[in-house]
């Protein structure tokens, strides 16, 4: 085939996906299209990796189920299944799917100016500055704004070492703060690490929880003159598996940051945003961070965005030049107009509250249901709607995570700990959703062989 032949098969191709994509629904001809466009795709152009895992947490042929569509607290597949959406993206839709607020800003904002040209002042930035400055805990003021989690833990760890002088970072086990160079180094799974080594010297693991552990490498990193930064922690760990810290932990790391003169960086990327039943989870154990790092539902579910809040005294280190640390697209127009929105709804729909009452009904109704089935589950926790359950080996999750799908309950692991499924839902999902996922639950969960 000749190249001019080719571009021509090409534009027919693209020109039927785009009448595809501007169609309201597709026929049951153009579903089966679409689903073997897909799955022929990922074998050949995108990564067969991710068919294989399908296959691994899916029943039969529904591995090659094609998401199409969503909505409130749900996904709709190309042939029009629904899934209630307890995985929420890994906590990107705390406000619901497609929320009609933040569409409506993002849509509006796009036929006014989709990107800013990078020179003149850009309003939405400023506005959504002030904004973040208002609602983070404590003394937070200066924001700086990425396109997602691990670029805010990248910008954390910059800032830290530019106010600081030092290179030591201390983080826990079990950790996950995203995967580029320096946020992977605070990351603790080895199989993300290995293949990557050496990763960002300087970085110190110690057990996440355990604040004897912490002072003793503060008092040794003192010892031999690689005195600590900054200690970089989620609140509650999300991939690690729903950890929950001990009582009295994230003030005494932060009383411990004070006496050495680091910083503490709180990685709120899963938990903020109302997930714990708080705007923030820093404000559920009273702590106030030096940085804190934003992303996931930041955006709203409709844009890629995310976020660094600093204190004045660490973030004036950027003042005298602030393209020391920039991104082509952080903090871009569409991107400000969903998270303002998303803000708004947060705090009008007062969601962070209806997460710690809904949380504590579904948290309790799941463990009432898994009484007598000690031999299959470990432990179930959770803040708000962060809930985890911890199987007895991943073997019994993964084939939890199958049925669920079959009962049409999307749900998944979590990254670095795979013997815990999380349920993660929308803040806005109706209790009568969080019902039928408990009878699904209950009816899977009797279905399992250990």
């Amino acid at each position: 085939m000749d190249v001019k032949t080719k571009g021509q098969d090409l534009h027919k191709y693209m020109e039927k996906v785009l009448g595809l994509i501007e169609k309201p629904e597709v026929t049951e001809e153009e579903a089966k299209w679409i689903t073997a466009e897909t799955v022929n795709g990922f074998r050949e152009y995108v990564n067969p990796g991710f068919l294989e895992y399908r296959k691994t947490v899916t029943l039969d042929t529904q591995f090659a189920a094609v998401e199409w569509s969503d909505k409130g607290s749900c996904f709709q597949d190309v042939n029009g299944k629904q899934y209630i959406d307890c995985l929420g993206g890994f906590g990107i839709y705390n406000v619901g799917h497609r929320h009609p607020k933040v569409v409506k800003a993002v849509e509006y904002q796009l036929k006014r100016q989709a990107l800013h040209s990078q020179d003149l002042l850009d309003p939405l930035r400023a506005i959504l500055a002030k904004i973040l400055a208002e609602i983070t805990p404590g003394d937070l003021k200066y924001s700086f704004f990425t396109n997602s989690g691990t670029e805010s833990v990248e910008a954390a760890l910059k800032l830290a070492k530019m106010y600081s002088g030092r290179t030591t970072f201390v983080a826990a086990t079990r950790a996950f703060h995203g995967k580029s160079l320096g946020s992977l180094s605070g990351t603790a799974k080895g199989m993300f690490r290995k293949p990557f080594l050496p990763l960002v010297p300087g970085f110190r693991h110690v057990p996440f929880g355990d604040i004897d552990m912490m002072r003793t490498t503060f008092e040794t990193c003192a010892l031999v003159g690689e005195d600590v930064a900054a200690v970089l922690l989620e609140p509650i760990q999300g991939e690690g598996g729903i950890i929950l810290p001990p009582d009295g932990y994230l003030q005494e790391v932060r009383a411990l940051c004070d006496e050495y003169g680091a910083l503490l960086i709180l990685d709120e990327v899963q938990t903020g945003m109302g997930r714990t039943g708080k705007m923030f989870a820093a404000e559920l154990y009273g702590v106030v961070p030096d940085i804190i790092c934003l992303a996931k539902a930041f955006g709203g579910g409709i844009m890629p965005a995310g976020a660094v809040v600093a204190k004045e005294k660490v973030f004036k280190n950027l003042f005298d030049n602030p393209f020391m640390h920039t991104t082509t697209f952080g903090g871009n127009p569409l991107a400000c107009a969903a998270a303002i929105a998303t803000i708004s709804v947060l705090l009008e729909e007062d969601l962070p509250a209806r997460a710690a009452k809904v949380g504590d009904y579904f948290l309790a109704r799941l463990k009432e249901q898994a009484k007598g089935h000690e031999d299959k589950i470990f432990e179930i926790r959770g803040q708000g709607l962060m809930i985890g359950i911890e199987f007895q080996n991943d073997v019994i999750g993964y084939n939890f995570a199958k049925g669920m799908f079959d009962e049409g309950i999307l749900v998944a692991g979590t990254l670095v700990n795979s013997k815990t499924i999380r349920i993660e839902p929308p803040l806005t999902i109706a209790i009568e959703e969080v019902n039928q996922v408990i009878t699904a639950f209950d009816q899977v969960l009797a279905e399992l062989e250990v």
